[in-house]
């Protein structure tokens, strides 16, 4: 590999990490709101219960902090790939008004950084196969 090849992945890698850092802190962040009072009513409105709140709750959180772990970065980002595309098909056609940008932007995101670390998800499988 060049020198200039070379740099160019570090500085990919560097930008990655930092979309990682970013992404974390919102799903950590916006998991943790979904407990309190401000999304009774959303989740309401959705009709499947309470429940799905805490889930997905649940699911951003531990999925935020799987993109501060080198070894689970990949398999966490596919993971909100999936949560935020229940949170775009919720907004489009369970949510009156709805809006699927953020949920959308969130997902195309998270998809890049599963994508570009998708050798920790093929890495993860071959060490539960042997």
């Amino acid at each position: 590999m060049s020198d200039r090849a070379g740099a160019v992945r570090t500085v990919g890698n560097i930008v990655l990490w930092g979309v990682q850092i970013l992404l974390a802190a919102y799903f950590v962040h916006s998991g943790y709101s979904l407990f309190g009072d401000g999304f009774v009513r959303k989740f309401d409105e959705i009709g499947v219960g309470q429940w799905l709140r805490y889930v997905t709750g649940t699911l951003e959180i531990a999925g935020g902090l799987g993109l501060l772990i080198p070894r689970l970065a990949g398999l966490a980002a596919l993971g909100l790939v999936g949560v935020m595309a229940g949170a775009v098909v919720t907004e489009l056609f369970l949510v009156a008004r709805g809006d699927a940008s953020l949920p959308a932007i969130l997902l195309a995101l998270s998809a890049v950084v599963a994508f570009f670390r998708r050798d920790t998800v093929l890495d993860l499988l071959a060490r539960l196969r042997s």
